[in-house]
């Protein structure tokens, strides 16, 4: 797998599929247009362009779940291991390794408290395909992994404002 930075908040990008299909909307309506021009052959071009536009974004897309079974991976060898012990044993920086913690957290897939002094997971527990999700889901906010503390029927984060 390769990791370039910041690949995994800053890789995907829906405004980028909108542009491809531009590119490909235009590049077959001067195909399908006129084919007794001289120009028809930019048709290609254009959809050359949306496609490997397209398939960039799609490539992003899905790395973005081999990095995170990377850190559940991490988690699972060491339960106790830091985000920047993750980071220099993973290649990915210390700014995605936190995202994809938070990520993970908000689905349910690992569960545990980290130490706000020292960055170091207290416990980790890395939930199977099997497992339900405990309890612990939906105490932290899906947007910004915030812990969330109820108080009567809370119905917005009150770090972010979003809606839990």
């Amino acid at each position: 797998m390769h990791y370039e930075r910041n690949e995994y908040q800053e890789g995907f990008s829906i405004c980028a599929l909108v542009i491809a299909g531009i590119f490909l909307w235009w590049g077959l309506n001067i195909l399908l247009d006129d084919i007794t021009n001289w120009w028809w052959f930019f048709g290609f071009f254009w959809i050359l362009i949306g496609l490997s536009i397209a398939s960039s974004q799609f490539y992003k897309l899905t790395n973005r779940s081999k990095l995170r079974n990377v850190v559940k991976q991490e988690f699972e060898q060491n339960p106790t291991i830091s985000i920047e012990m993750i980071a220099s044993n993973t290649g990915i920086t210390v700014k995605d390794s936190r995202a994809i913690v938070l990520d993970l957290k908000a689905k349910g897939e690992i569960r545990g408290n980290f130490s706000t002094k020292t960055v170091e997971a207290k416990h980790v527990e890395v939930l199977g395909p099997n497992q339900a999700p405990s309890e612990e889901v939906g105490k932290y906010c899906a947007n910004c992994g915030t812990p969330l503390k109820r108080k009567g029927n809370a119905v917005y984060c009150a770090y972010c404002g979003a809606k839990l």
